[in-house]
């Protein structure tokens, strides 16, 4: 069940609705008793390269599976 709260309530409790985000509750924010807005929360923006070096990709990645396997994805 969404936290549904007013907007004058939203910017009294900020703090404490980030916090519910936070831990996946779904904050709605209300004016005249309609949705206006969601709060949700921003996790870890991905960084590029960050696993450089850590994966490595066979030479035969795109070459032909054998027919045992290839068969079970045609049936």
């Amino acid at each position: 069940m969404a936290t549904r709260v007013n907007m004058h309530q939203a910017k009294t409790d900020l703090s404490r609705l980030v916090a519910e985000a936070l831990h996946g509750e779904d904050v709605v924010i209300m004016r005249s008793g309609k949705p206006v807005a969601r709060l949700v929360p921003i996790y870890d923006e991905r960084v590029p390269g960050l696993a450089h070096g850590r994966v490595h990709i066979g030479d035969d990645f795109d070459s032909p599976l054998p027919n045992d396997i290839l068969g079970t994805f045609e049936e």
